[in-house]
């Protein structure tokens, strides 16, 4: 198998307000766009031709990645006029692909850190013979996601969506977002119209008799859905407990940008970021947070499992804590926001105007 279809038009709602001017995948994780290192685990599997299917701010993408060329890839872009859910954004690209009826397509979602193992699962889907095959993965909760209950051979018998009573959870195993297609299948997807892979695709192709194959793989698996995700997963691609080629440095506790400038006696722990042109002044604290480009931490501040905007100040002494701070916003001196707590882009906070602000 050499090629893919990347899903990178969501907009982001529940990112927001990172994803207010940048989509979701273009947001930075570990030092680059989150993409980075989708693109970069892709082509280690021995993909080399991705198309990506955009529609939300989808003029970011190209400028930034080109023809793919500097990745080893060839990257082609099509873009959606109207949402066309995960099935109708397939089929809206497939003109693109090159593969026969009978050949694999890889196909995952743009909001997904995953340690698959890709060439696995396109060995579990040649292996069985099947039609369409679904990396799966096991989680304690599993009421807020689609169950994949399978046969003893891995063969799925039935899709779930968000079951809430505990008659309806006959498994913990989840649809982990990345699928391998036979080139053949995605041809029957309806055109242009709106279509869920989950609730219409692979229900039908079930209820049609085909073949519909699951592989659990357990490695790590985060959706990156939400500020409090996406903060977790850079620091698990600074730390090295996600996998990642695409890392600009080596794992440890702290990634610093070129052009940052961190003070002698600021803390920097957790797989914090510290992106380019962003400065730590002294006596600050950064613990598992991402600081994006240009953004300042004054002094004795304190910024935990946070998200702090490109151009944003936090002031002098301020506590921030699972906070969210959009793009360019100043947070004033000696400040709280704690558990939740989401400054729009821009905003602009006076000193001590905020002890303690929460989303509950």
């Amino acid at each position: 198998m050499t090629e893919a279809i990347l899903l990178v038009g969501g907009k982001g709602t529940r990112l927001r307000p990172l994803t207010m001017n940048t989509p979701k995948p273009m947001v930075p994780a570990a030092g680059v766009p989150f993409l980075t290192h989708q693109l970069a685990r892709a082509r280690a599997a021995g993909i080399d031709h991705i198309v990506l299917a955009t529609s939300y701010l989808a003029e970011v993408f190209e400028p930034y990645f080109g023809d793919g060329s500097a990745l080893g890839l060839h990257l082609e872009y099509v873009t959606e006029k109207e949402p066309l859910g995960t099935g109708g954004a397939i089929r809206n690209v497939a003109a693109k692909l090159r593969s026969g009826p009978d050949d694999p397509v890889l196909i995952f979602n743009g909001d997904i850190l995953t340690g698959l193992d890709i060439e696995a699962l396109v060995d579990t889907h040649r292996t069985a013979g099947a039609d369409v095959s679904l990396h799966l993965t096991r989680v304690a909760d599993p009421r807020a996601f689609g169950l994949v209950p399978t046969d003893p051979d891995g063969r799925v018998t039935a899709f779930l969506e968000k079951p809430q009573t505990p008659e309806e959870i006959v498994t913990d195993q989840i649809n982990a977002g990345a699928y391998v297609f036979n080139r053949s299948v995605i041809d029957t997807i309806p055109e242009g119209r709106p279509v869920s892979v989950e609730r219409e695709t692979f229900p039908g192709l079930l209820a049609a008799g085909a073949h519909l194959q699951g592989m659990v793989d357990s490695t790590y698996w985060l959706d990156l859905g939400t500020p409090q995700a996406f903060v977790r997963g850079s620091a698990d691609l600074v730390m090295g407990r996600a996998p990642s080629p695409a890392v600009p440095g080596r794992c440890g506790d702290r990634l610093v940008l070129d052009t940052a400038e961190v003070a002698p006696d600021a803390k920097l722990t957790g797989g914090t970021v510290i992106g380019a042109g962003a400065r730590v002044a002294p006596g600050a604290e950064v613990d598992g947070s991402t600081v994006l480009d240009g953004a300042v931490i004054e002094a004795g501040a304190q910024v935990r499992d946070s998200l702090v905007g490109a151009g944003a100040r936090i002031g002098a002494r301020t506590v921030l804590d699972g906070a969210v701070i959009g793009d360019g916003a100043e947070i004033g001196a000696d400040n709280e926001l704690r558990a939740g707590a989401r400054i729009w882009c821009g905003a602009r906070i006076p000193d001590a105007a905020i002890r303690f602000s929460s989303d509950q």
